[in-house]
């Protein structure tokens, strides 16, 4: 099985099993080392992985940091957990002081769920206060597995991870701050907008006029490129596609799809684009509505259009694949809808 299908698999098993375990003990034992696990570490070789890692503290002896990665007898990562119930903000300060006493490279902070990575990068042999990366286990992105495929032991360079943590950490930051502004502007970034396109002075109810127009217009700007992405890639492979078959003469069919409905199909591709890979989102027309299914599979609905009718229809499937039949007025009127969109798409994850 491959790496990432792997990963995956622990991940719905975290997932199975993060609300009955309720001890740091048991989330060490039954999330945080098969996890390492996996990544190619002996768990029962000390010599490799090494429980109980002493890290004297200034005049405190006999510290311990409940994990270290050793190479050559030497630390080249520290592991730090806590109870799967436990937020993490409240104990980097604990890994902080084993970093400076170790030459170890890298920090990990972990719940069993969500873990944190930690170097040096503003200051040699002091931790930085904000992890370079961060992995949700119990909500794992493509790229969140690319990055902890570095750490499997056979991949594992330090050099090369440190190298690139830098530009990882900040890119991390950045995109952080484009998702709550996306979600919700701020005033100041509503008036960093507005600068370049309103010579009004930016009173308290200008701002609040503009706020919701920079959200729709950035909502839009994104799927705009989403959609561009999509529509560039389907546009090469129907060419691919032309150049290698034959023409076959098919008979005709009372299936008609129209400009709406792949409008809709993008619009929605966009919305769940952060959730799922977008080739995973695919249409499927027939006669009585627009279906858009997940992994092109008819037991995984997504949601069904009617946009033929006056009265456009958008159908939500609940948990039981009962569909909610909603009247909408136009296609921006989806996006009032994507909440629940990325409800009924993580049901099938």
């Amino acid at each position: 099985m491959e790496f990432n299908d792997v990963i995956k698999q622990f991940s719905e098993r975290i997932l199975s099993l993060k609300d009955t375990i309720t001890t740091e003990e048991s989330t060490k034992m039954s999330l945080v080392v098969p996890l390492f696990q996996l990544l190619g570490y002996d768990v029962f070789n000390p010599n490799e992985f090494c429980p109980e890692y002493i890290a004297d503290v200034g005049i405190k002896k006999g510290e311990k940091v409940d994990y270290a990665i050793l190479e050559n007898g030497q630390p080249n990562i520290l592991v730090e957990c806590k109870s799967c119930s436990e937020q993490l903000d409240k104990h980097s300060s604990q890994l902080f002081r084993y970093f400076g006493t170790s030459p170890a490279k890298f920090g990990i902070l972990t719940n069993g769920i969500i873990y944190r990575f930690y170097t040096d990068l503003e200051e040699s042999n002091k931790m930085d206060l904000v992890p370079f990366l961060e992995i949700d286990m119990a909500n794992l992105k493509d790229s969140s597995i690319n990055e902890l495929k570095k750490f499997c032991k056979d991949n594992f360079d330090k050099d090369k991870i440190f190298s690139t943590a830098e530009e990882l950490k900040y890119s991390s930051q950045i995109k952080n701050i484009l998702t709550k502004q996306f979600e919700s502007p701020t005033e100041d970034f509503v008036r960093f907008i507005l600068a370049d396109i309103y010579d009004g002075q930016k009173t308290q109810r200008i701002i609040e006029k503009f706020t919701p127009v920079v959200k729709r217009a950035f909502s839009s700007f994104v799927n705009e490129i989403v959609n561009s992405k999509i529509s560039s890639a389907l546009a090469d492979d129907y060419d691919k596609d032309e150049e290698s078959e034959p023409a076959i003469k098919e008979p005709a069919s009372k299936i008609v799809t129209t400009e709406d409905e792949i409008e809709s199909f993008y619009i929605i591709r966009g919305l769940l684009a952060g959730i799922v890979p977008v080739e995973d989102i695919v249409h499927r027309d027939t006669e009585s509505y627009f279906g858009i299914l997940y992994k092109d599979n008819n037991r995984k609905p997504i949601c069904r259009l009617n946009l033929d009718a006056r009265n456009k229809q958008l159908l939500i499937p609940d948990a039981n694949k009962k569909f909610e039949r909603i009247y909408i007025d136009s296609l921006n009127d989806l996006y009032k809808y994507k909440n629940r969109l990325i409800e009924v798409v993580k049901r099938y994850m």
